[in-house]
């Protein structure tokens, strides 16, 4: 099944080839967790701070557990500093 997946910040170098920007259109096992795209793309799960799919976040626990849909945004950003 496609999902969409956007990364930012520093995340972005873990996107596969192909991919236009910040976000690459994936195929992915259907029953895939957020949690096991993190994991395909070989992003650190520690830098994965604010994980959002189709807007709503999701806790490191729902991380593992909420499977993505056909045509789901999973979209992930670092933790950020500033002052």
């Amino acid at each position: 099944m496609k999902i969409t997946v956007k990364l930012y910040a520093g995340l972005a170098k873990h996107l596969p080839a192909g991919a236009r920007e910040n976000a690459v259109e994936m195929d992915i096992d259907a029953g895939a967790t957020p949690g096991d795209v993190i994991a395909l793309l070989g992003a650190p799960a520690q830098h994965c701070h604010l994980v959002l799919v189709n807007g709503i976040f999701r806790t490191p626990q729902e991380r593992a557990t909420v499977a993505l849909e056909p045509g789901d945004v999973l979209a992930i950003w670092p933790p950020v500093a500033g002052g």
